[in-house]
């Protein structure tokens, strides 16, 4: 079993980045362009937004406050949120606006990789909710903001 956390900890989240460079390279080249603006608009708000609320809430890791082995080696920083799950979260956002079912499946898979940071002892599970909600929000935030504004986006 723990063969199978530190694999999703370790190397799950490539799977999202490949999905989406594959789901990418499907679109036509006119879906291409408004889908490359869209995802590097979200990811960018993504991780604008992850950096800001974590230089606001500090989470030590388990491994430090609770005094736990962690499944693998990690720097003793702040947990809040996780970025894996934060990156894959995203991923899962932006492709569920082109392509309902992959998005699903990738946000299944997001799950997956929060879930097993939690397991291996890196996170809390509130670096896992936190990084869920902050990266549906600058998904959601750039979609209905390109829509308020008429863009042709979509």
């Amino acid at each position: 079993m723990n063969l199978l956390i530190i694999f999703a900890v370790k190397y799950l989240f490539l799977a999202s980045i490949i999905l989406i460079g594959w789901f990418f390279f499907t679109l036509s080249n006119p879906i291409k362009k408004k889908f490359a603006g869209f995802a590097l608009t979200s990811l960018g708000l993504s991780f604008v937004l992850a950096k800001l609320l974590g230089a606001l809430f500090n989470d030590p890791r388990p491994f430090v406050s609770d005094h736990v082995q962690p499944l693998i080696a990690h720097v003793a920083d702040n947990g809040f949120p996780s970025d894996h799950t934060l990156l894959t979260m995203a991923i899962a956002s932006i492709v569920f606006v082109y392509h309902r079912k992959l998005g699903i499946l990738l946000a299944i898979s997001a799950f997956i990789v929060g879930y097993a940071r939690v397991l291996a002892g890196l996170h809390h599970m509130i670096d896992i909710i936190g990084a869920i909600v902050i990266a549906i929000a600058a998904v959601a935030g750039v979609f209905f903001g390109i829509r308020r504004l008429k863009l042709d986006q979509f």
